[in-house]
């Protein structure tokens, strides 16, 4: 036994003069490497026979050295900071997950204890059980035994309805009470157009100072026509916010405005939402004026303000689908997923149908802090461009129009009958897109076509050229789908699409068109 312990002893003994070894030959090594007291030794050795020359090259050596080393050690001090900043890092996470946890547990126990409050509550009144959900929405109280529930109101739910004195929908209860004494006004039903053109124009520019290309407008009122959403785009300061708010007061009915937010992201921002906590429906004004458009016959405007400043297709998408069904019966937007008796009237099975009543106008920038609109919504939409600021002119004092929906709808009906797209431009209409799909491999659309049909003719009523709506619809609505193209090879393409525009429609024709082609030209 005494010899094994021996051998051991010697054996681990070696081993650990092997660490001694590596850990003192570290330590004469960084002894050996800052040891300046035999650098400078050595230099005075060696230095006494120096050149000029020479000298220059050992200061360089020298200064060299130095920084050689302070970077090594810049870099071991940058990764010693990292380091710790990492771990920081992991145990600030570890702290806040923690911390989470028990917030959650707080809330867990903060929930029993209002269940328990709850529970007491029912009892004092009588003794009722305390049941949640039962066909109430998203877990409201309802009562076993019938009694009324002190903390919501509500009690039984009856062939669906939640049977309540609570009121979730104080706006549009406002709107039920406005309309049960509401008298509607007397409405012009013998103006025209092409006189609402005229008289807009002249009310703009004797009641508040605004100047209108007569162009313009009849642009807006055919826009009017063809869909519920009209795009107002172009650089700052050309009128198109006053646009839609003037001819609010032209009618006699203000326009809603709706200041469109970059953190809109979805339906809420403009319809609202319900809150479970407060059992109350957050309504906006745009919701209540698509509500109270259901009760009159005014032409009512919503008003969507820098609409591009978020995404478009998020918060409007749902409007954007409504709006393209065939059956105006089926514009319907769901609100609340049940119904209680103390609901609005006009609201079917919690949900709110949208009027025919109702047009929404929206304005757009083209700049850095703005979302360029999608082609979903263009297609959707008609774009008109303000790009020039209003010269201004002399009009007479005109008052304000009372226009009624029906009226204006009249109009609408008797210009699509009276001004239809001739068969003569709706074949050069055809043979162009023939054209564009074979060149540019690019086709109108079914939608696009309808759209025309009702913008022309409207157009058309108000005073306008029929090539020129044909023209404008191209520009804004076909032609700008050439964006997304690769123009830089189409140069030549599009030059020979100006002269077949020229040829097919005259040379004096297509102006708008044309114009936008050969911008397209000399950017790409």
């Amino acid at each position: 036994m005494s010899n094994f312990l021996e051998w051991f002893f010697v054996f681990i003994s070696e081993i650990l003069k092997g660490f001694a070894s590596i850990f003192k030959g570290f330590w004469e090594g960084i002894k050996q490497i800052f040891n300046i007291k035999n650098y400078i030794t050595i230099f005075k050795a060696h230095s006494e026979s120096f050149g000029v020359l020479e000298w220059i090259l050992a200061i360089l050596s020298i200064i060299l050295v130095v920084a050689i080393f302070a970077l090594i050690i810049f870099m071991i001090i940058l990764a010693v900071r990292k380091y710790i900043r990492f771990r920081h890092s992991l145990v600030s996470d570890e702290d806040l997950l923690e911390e989470i946890g028990v917030l959650q547990r707080q809330v867990l126990k903060m929930t029993k204890e209002k269940d328990e409050i709850m529970a007491m509550k029912v009892a004092q009144m009588g003794g009722g059980s305390l049941a949640l959900g039962g066909g109430t929405a998203g877990g409201t109280l309802s009562l076993g035994d019938g009694q009324e529930g002190e903390a919501q109101g509500e009690e039984q739910t009856q062939d669906g309805v939640v049977i309540t004195t609570v009121k979730r929908f104080s706006k549009l209860l406002e709107v039920d009470n406005f309309y049960k004494t509401y008298t509607p006004p007397e409405y012009d039903n013998t103006v025209s157009l092409e006189q609402i053109c005229e008289d807009y124009r002249n009310f703009a520019c004797s009641r508040m100072h605004l100047f209108y290309d007569i162009k313009t407008i009849r642009l807006f009122i055919a826009g009017m026509a063809s869909t519920k959403l009209i795009i107002l785009q172009g650089i700052s300061g050309t009128g198109k916010t006053s646009l839609p708010y003037s001819f609010g007061k032209f009618l006699g009915v203000d326009t809603t405005i709706a200041s469109v937010q970059p953190s809109w992201r979805d339906r809420t921002e403009l319809f609202g939402f319900f809150n479970e906590f407060t059992k109350n429906f957050n309504e906006t004004e745009v919701l209540k004026r698509i509500y109270s458009s259901s009760f009159n016959n005014d032409v009512n405007l919503i008003l969507l303000d820098e609409m591009n400043i978020a995404r478009v297709e998020y918060y409007f998408a749902e409007m954007l689908s409504i709006l393209e069904m065939p059956n105006a019966d089926e514009w319907k937007l769901d609100l609340v997923p049940n119904v209680w008796s103390t609901d609005p009237e006009n609201l079917d099975k919690g949900m709110i149908k949208i009027p025919q009543n109702v047009w929404y106008i929206g304005t757009a920038n083209n700049d850095d802090s703005t979302f360029a609109i999608s082609d979903k919504v263009y297609d959707r939409a008609q774009p008109i461009n303000l790009d020039a600021k209003g010269i201004a002119f002399d009009a007479p004092d005109t008052p304000p129009l009372t226009l009624g929906f029906e009226h204006l709808n009249e109009l609408f009906e008797d210009a699509f009958k009276k001004y239809p797209i001739s068969d003569e431009n709706l074949k050069k209409i055809q043979h162009l897109d023939l054209w564009v799909i074979e060149k540019l491999r690019v086709a109108f659309g079914n939608r696009i076509i309808k759209q025309m049909g009702l913008f022309v003719p409207v157009y058309v009523a108000c005073g306008g050229e029929e090539l020129d709506g044909i023209d404008y619809v191209m520009a804004t609505k076909i032609f700008r789908k050439f964006e997304s193209l690769n123009l830089s090879m189409l140069r030549d393409e599009l030059r020979d699409l100006c002269t077949y525009l020229r040829k097919t429609f005259g040379s004096n024709s297509m102006k708008e068109s044309i114009a936008y082609l050969e911008r397209l030209q000399k950017l790409y």
